[in-house]
C-alpha cells in the first residue's frame, strides 16, 4: 500500500492526466461516453462478465459519466476539460489507494539470479551441462 495521501495522489493523476490530454478535443465527447454505457449492457457483454467473474457487469460507473458530460455541456471547453480531469483524477487516486491485489506482493529489490549458481543437489557438479 502506498503511503502517499489523497490530496497528493490526485495532484499526481491531475498532472498526469493534463500530459494526456493536453486540449479540450482530447477528452471523450457524451456520445462516446454514451456508446461506452450502452454497450456495457449488451446482452454478449453481460455473459460474459457472468461466466468470468459470477456476477453481471456493472455499468453505473458509465452512466455517471455520461449524466456528468450531459451536466457539464454547457460550459466552456477549456473549462469543461479542467473539470473532466479534476473528476478523473480524483477516480484514478482513489483506485490507486484503495486496496488491491497488488497489496499482497512484496517489491523486489535485487533481482532473481537464474539459474541459481552452486551445487545442485543429489550431483557433484555445479553447473548446468
Amino acid at each position: 500500500m502506498s503511503s502517499t495521501d489523497y490530496q497528493t495522489a490526485v495532484r499526481q493523476e491531475e498532472a498526469y492526466l493534463r500530459q494526456v490530454h493536453p486540449t479540450a478535443e482530447d477528452i471523450p465527447g457524451c456520445m462516446k461516453l454514451f456508446d461506452d454505457f450502452i454497450s456495457c449492457n449488451i446482452l454478449g457483454v453481460q455473459l460474459k462478465s457472468l461466466y468470468r467473474f459470477g456476477h453481471m457487469s456493472e455499468c453505473s460507473r458509465k452512466l455517471q459519466d455520461f449524466k456528468f458530460c450531459m451536466s457539464v455541456k454547457s460550459m466552456h471547453p477549456e473549462e469543461k476539460r479542467d473539470v473532466w480531469l479534476r473528476r478523473r483524477a480524483e477516480w484514478w487516486a482513489q483506485r490507486r489507494l484503495a486496496k488491491s491485489s497488488e497489496d499482497v506482493w512484496d517489491l523486489r529489490t535485487t533481482p532473481i539470479s537464474f539459474p541459481p549458481m552452486g551445487p545442485y543437489p543429489n550431483s557433484g557438479t555445479s553447473t548446468i551441462e
